[in-house]
This record gives C-alpha cells, structure tokens and sequence, in this order.
C-alpha cells in the first residue's frame, strides 16, 4: 500500500503541489493502480516470446526529398517576436 508520505515524496520529485485532499484521492488511486500491477504479476508467462510490437509489418520510410522552403523574412514576419533572425521564444529553463 502506498502512503501518503510516498505520495509527497514523489510530488516533490516531480515539483507536484498537492492539496491535503489531493493526497488522500491520489494515495488511493495509486494504490489502486499498483495493486491492479501486482496482479498482472501472477501471470504465467513461461514460454511466451517477449513481444516488442503487435504486427508483422515493418513500416517502410520514405526517402527525404529536398524541396522549395520558405524564405527567412516570409516565416520571421508570422514570428511574435524576432532577435537576431531567428525566433524569439520564451526561456523554458532556468
């Protein structure tokens, strides 16, 4: 069973912020979840191949075409904003 202490410890390595209630729904849930896990434990799977997907078909891929692009100031003016010729976006790291 998972604690509610499992539950704050896992939100702060995910910078999760959880209200008291929210941990006791999620404690519940998640324990819910593992338990359903361990059952899918039990079953037998000796014998059986390990299978990394569902069909035979190998997906075949294209060969890359080289074709017209668009022009740098064409793209640059639908930009929110621009620095140095290039997109400016919003820093998403510290």
């Amino acid at each position: 069973m998972v604690s509610n202490e499992d539950v704050k410890y896992l939100s702060g390595l995910c910078k999760i912020k959880f209200s008291e209630e929210e941990i006791e729904d999620f404690t519940e849930e998640f324990s819910k979840i593992l338990d359903y896990v361990n059952i899918l434990k039990e079953v037998d799977t000796e014998g059986i191949e390990p299978t990394y997907h569902i069909g035979n078909n190998i997906q075949p891929l294209r060969e890359d075409e080289i074709d017209k692009s668009l022009d740098k100031e064409d793209v640059l003016k639908n930009a929110p904003e621009e620095e140095y010729g290039y997109f400016k976006l919003l820093r998403v790291m510290d």
